[in-house]
Order: structure tokens, then sequence, then C-alpha cells
């Protein structure tokens, strides 16, 4: 039998029997989808981080306070024998003179202008921050370039909280209070990045001198340190595990973070997550197969006499098990198809509702689902249809499966 006509006959099968078909469709469509989906959500978290991290550049490494022994968990979040001051940071500038520093006191604070007052991140930092964040100025300028130690009430907006403080009005020149100190605006800033979550938008940028003496603190929260020229991250950072020792009385009670290094291990632990909830999706399609095959063996029941017709006109067990399993990989192909549409379908209006989060389907998901749809149609078909096959016509005939 030529495939066009195999195919016409499964066509006509499968529209003999509506309800049935358009379950099996639907089963097939929407375990293929939930494949998609959850792929697409790895994926998508996988892409976040990426765009976080690739943000901050390759040549940036983040001191933290506190030293991390062991291998694995989060880093040290402040705890640490001795604190890193602006002393630190004076001392790592004269021994290293090719890298820009950039320090980072993190407060919360009541922000007022006029009757208007929200509670944002206050960030103490220079204007190398600006450098090493890749902070685009809106308007006006950046914060001065003066001593670290010395305290100037300036201060420079995120776009999102000029927004909430000054409307349509220009913030620039204008006094706002922080907690119980006046600060001049010089300038508004916008960031490209979310900074892992942290909207630096709706933060506020002040002199880390003017930032130690709001919180009445000598810690620095975080020091990041941006290579110049090239030079390679792992010679620097040694380099700089060695100036803290020796600065620190020989104790190395700092962590050093390289982002290019996190993304890394980040990638492979989002990897190894997308593959495990696309092994949680799999399941679906296990259980549209077993519907699959129930479905045909109910089929095949019913389709005994037209079996055992085909067999008394000659046809032999191949050709019957040939036409069976066209139906099934007819039916599962169509599901797939309709999965793969209604998943991109789905992916993209979330992109539209919720742009922040980029979810996206690889290539080999969708090929991936596409091909284990119809192995499975394959695999629970096989056992009905050759169950079929071997009937004898006599027995088939009369209705006996």
């Amino acid at each position: 039998m030529r495939l066009s006509d195999c195919l016409a006959f499964a066509h006509q099968a499968l529209t003999r029997h509506r309800g049935r078909s358009s379950l099996q469709l639907l089963a097939v469509a929407a375990a293929v989808c939930s494949v998609l989906l959850l792929t697409a959500l790895g994926e998508g978290a996988r892409r976040y981080v990426a765009a976080e991290f690739a943000f901050l550049g390759k040549d940036l490494l983040v001191m933290l306070p506190g030293r991390k022994q062991t291998t694995g968990g989060l880093p040290p979040l402040g705890a640490s024998l001795r604190d890193i001051t602006l002393e630190d940071m004076a001392f790592l500038a004269r021994q290293l003179p090719r890298v820009r520093l950039a320090p980072l006191v993190v407060g919360n604070s009541q922000i007022r202008q006029g009757a208007r007052s929200r509670h944002r991140p206050v960030l103490g930092t220079t204007m190398t921050f600006f450098t090493t964040h890749k902070l685009r100025l809106v308007a006006g300028s950046p914060l001065p370039d003066v001593p670290a130690t010395q305290a100037t009430p300036v201060c420079v907006l995120g776009a999102g909280l000029a927004q909430e403080l000054f409307a349509a009005r220009s913030p620039l020149g204008q006094w706002i209070r922080i907690d119980d100190r006046r600060f001049r605006v010089l300038g508004v800033f916008h960031s490209a990045s979310s900074n892992l979550g942290w909207q630096l938008d709706d933060s506020l940028l002040i002199p880390v001198g003017s930032a130690l003496a709001l919180y009445d603190t000598q810690a620095l929260f975080r020091l990041f340190i941006q290579a110049r020229d090239g030079q390679p991250l792992s010679p620097l950072a040694q380099r700089l595990e060695q100036l803290m020792r020796q600065r620190h009385q020989g104790n190395l009670d700092v962590t050093l973070l390289q982002p290019d290094a996190m993304l890394a291990t980040f990638s492979d632990i989002m990897a190894t997550l997308t593959l495990a909830v696309v092994g949680i999706g799999a399941i679906s399609l296990l259980v549209a197969g077993i519907l699959l095959m129930n479905l045909s063996l109910v089929s095949a029941r019913q389709r005994t006499a037209e079996i055992g017709l085909l067999k008394a006109l000659g046809a032999p067990a191949r050709l019957i098990l040939q036409l069976l399993l066209t139906e099934a990989l007819l039916l599962t192909g169509l599901g797939g198809l309709l999965g793969l549409a209604v998943g991109y379908g789905l992916v993209t209006l979330s992109g539209w509702v919720y742009p922040g989060f980029p979810l996206a389907i690889p290539p080999w998901a969708a090929l991936a689902a596409l091909a284990c749809a119809l192995g499975t149609g394959l695999l629970f078909a096989w056992l009905p249809a050759a169950r079929a096959a071997r009937l004898p016509a006599v027995a088939s005939l009369r209705g006996r499966l």
C-alpha cells in the first residue's frame, strides 16, 4: 500500500471517531505544551541570571567582609573578624594603581520631599560606581569627585525614585531629607539592570563619607574592584587576598567573588534544574501514552470486524500493523504540533505580560518534545496494534479480540 493511501485510511479512521480522536489529541497536546512551558521557565531563569551577571562585566571582583571556608552555600552576609573600611580601600588603591575601586555602604531610610515620603535603599559610594555598574546619567551630574572620607550633602536619584518624589517636576537643585539630614539633588540616573532583584532605579546614591556619617559606621558593605587594561582576574584576586591578609595581621577574613565564575556555577545549576523540570514534564507524556494505549485497545476492539475484513481480502498482518501505527503517529504528530503552537503562544503572551522575565523555549526542547510525543505514541500503540494484527481473520469477523 502506498504511503498516501495509508495516510488517507488513517485519516478516515480518525474522523469516524471524532470524540475519541479529540481526546487523544488534547492529551498529547497538553503533555507537549507542559514540557515546553517547564523548559521555558528553566531557560528563562538561566537567561535572567546570565543577563544580570553579564551586566556587571567580566572584569569585576566583589569583596565581601567575612571568609567562606567551605565550598557550596551562600557567601557571607557581613559577619567577619574585621570590617572592610575606607582605610583598607586606600591601602589597596596605593598598592594596585591599575584598578578601579568603588566602595558601597547600604542603608534604608525615609526619604522626604515636601509632603511626599518613601522608604528606599540609600547607597553610599563614589562616582566610580557609575562606571563599575554602568549607570546612565539621565539629567544633571554624578556624585562629585571628592575624597571618600568627605561627607558632602548631595545625592543622585534613581529614575524611579525621582518620578515618585517629584512627578513631572525637575529634581535638579532641589533639597530632600534623608532621615533628619538635608541633601541637594545633583542628578538622576538609570540602571539597565535590576542587579539580581535589587532595583537601583528605586534607590538613591550619596557620597560614601555621607553614608558612613548618616549610619554611624566605619564598615563598608561591599568593595567593587574593576580591572583595567585587560588584567586577568585570577592573579588579581590572589594579589588582593595577599594584600588583605597583610593588612589584617595575617588573617584572610574577606571573600572575593568573581561574577564570571558565579555565572558559570549558576548556569550549571540552572541547566540541571531545567533537565529536572523537563523530566517532570515528560511524566505527562507518559500519562498521555497510557491514555493512548487504552484508547487504542478500545479502538481495536471496536474495529475487529474491519480488521477481519481486511484480512479476508488478503491484507497481511504487517499491513494491519502499519495502518494502526500510522493512525497513532498521525494522531500524536498532530497533537504534538498543537502543543507546540499553544506552548509558543503562551510563552509569547507571558513576554508581553512579564517583560522583565525572559521566558524562552530552546530549539532542542521543541524538537525533543515532538520526538518524545511521536515515540510515546508509537510505543504505546504497538501492543494493541500488534495484538489486532496477529488475530486470525475468522476470529476478527466474529468480533473477538
